[in-house]
């Protein structure tokens, strides 16, 4: 029996550029499987990237902190936006940016965490967040306030129970920290070849391929 994917967007279905690698769109949609599209990125994004490959709307956004099953028409808000913002609040007024300009996009539709620019400083963000509560996860892409309790794995599981499936029936795809409760859920895991440590310490397997080509060698020896 094919097995369901949990996948990781960027660095994993995209090249490293970030624009998603073309082939990969392909097998999304022939999976005879249910697919978890799992990312750090805000709700719209990955229900948007399913929208284009013809893929079932079940994603998990946010590092966990927020997901949605296609087939059970469940939203599931697992973190507390009003605490990350009270962290970056107060990193502001410290006299720090988040760093996405005055429309700020990168937060606008996030409803559970609240991210910053790596090129803002991480130490004062960490001491803050520490200071609420809260931690810091740094995706490679940007830093991530949230819950201590949010990840991508625990979101996973709630998934897979409203899709009757246990999350070790799961194969997980993926290249960073935030992939790594992902991998501990899941039945099998793999990291594509530029992914980070902890991500490369954890899954079963580390791919020779990177980037999308990464995530097309996985299923390949799934198959």
């Amino acid at each position: 029996m094919t097995p369901p994917l949990a996948v990781d967007i960027d660095g994993t279905l995209t090249d490293e550029d970030r624009a998603v690698h073309p082939p990969v769109l392909s097998v999304l949609r022939e999976w005879d499987a249910p697919v978890v599209l799992a990312t750090g990125k805000a709700l719209p994004y990955p229900v948007a990237l399913c929208e284009f490959a013809g893929v079932e709307r079940t994603v998990v956004a946010e590092n966990g902190g927020v997901a949605f099953v296609h087939a059970t028409d469940d939203l599931l808000f697992l973190g507390d936006r009003e605490a990350a913002q009270r962290v970056v609040d107060e990193y502001v007024e410290t006299g720090h940016d988040l760093g996405w300009g005055s429309h700020d996009l990168v937060n606008r539709w996030r409803e559970t965490e609240v991210a910053v620019s790596r090129e803002a400083p991480l130490e004062p963000l960490q001491r803050i967040a520490a200071d609420h509560g809260l931690e810091v996860v740094d995706t490679g892409f940007a830093y991530h306030v949230k819950s201590p309790d949010v990840s991508k794995g625990r979101a996973l599981e709630a998934v897979a129970e409203r899709l009757d499936r246990d999350p070790g029936e799961f194969v997980a795809v993926g290249d960073s920290i935030n992939d790594v409760s992902t991998f501990e859920v899941a039945g099998r895991s793999f990291a594509v070849a530029n992914a980070d440590e902890p991500a490369r310490e954890t899954a079963d397997v580390v791919l020779d391929a990177a980037y999308g080509e990464g995530f097309l060698e996985a299923v390949e020896r799934v198959r």
